[in-house]
C-alpha cells in the first residue's frame, strides 16, 4: 500500500492533433498508446540515472475549466485496491475528499481509480497490470 512515485501527468487537452504534433516532436518523448485521433495518448521518458520511466498523458476533453481543473497526477501504488478500500473506510479522509471511482483496469496496462482532492484537484491512484 506504500506510495512509490508519480508516474505521470496528464493534460486535458482541446486538439489532440496539435497537442501530439507538439510532444511527438520533444528529443526523448516516445510514443507509447494513442495517437493524432485519439482521445487518450501517452508519451513516454526515461530517467537515464536510474532508468525510471515517467509519462505525459493527453486526454481529450470538450470542457476545460482552468481554475482547478488542471488535469491529472498520477502517482503509482503497490495495490491500488487496498489504498482504495483505506481510503474509503476512513472516515476523517472521505470528509476530504471525494471518490470518482472504484479500482479499475485500463486498455493501456494499469489499474487505477481516481479522487478529487479537498480542493478538487484530480489524483489518480495506479498500478501496472501484469500482462503475463
Amino acid at each position: 500500500m506504500n506510495l512509490l512515485k508519480i508516474s505521470a501527468i496528464t493534460l486535458k487537452i482541446k486538439n489532440m492533433r496539435k497537442e501530439w504534433q507538439f510532444y511527438s516532436k520533444i528529443p526523448g518523448l516516445i510514443l507509447r498508446y494513442g495517437g493524432p485521433d485519439s482521445s487518450f495518448t501517452s508519451f513516454e521518458m526515461t530517467d537515464e540515472f536510474n532508468n525510471s520511466k515517467s509519462y505525459i498523458n493527453l486526454e481529450l476533453t470538450n470542457r476545460l475549466k482552468f481554475d482547478t481543473n488542471f488535469g491529472r497526477i498520477i502517482i503509482y501504488s503497490k495495490n491500488v485496491d487496498n489504498l482504495y478500500e483505506y481510503f474509503k473506510q476512513d472516515q476523517d479522509i472521505c470528509r476530504l475528499i471525494k471518490l470518482k471511482n472504484k479500482p479499475v483496469d485500463g486498455a493501456w496496462g494499469e489499474r487505477y481509480f481516481h479522487i478529487l482532492d479537498p480542493e478538487e484537484y484530480e489524483l489518480s491512484f495506479a498500478q501496472l497490470i501484469d500482462q503475463n
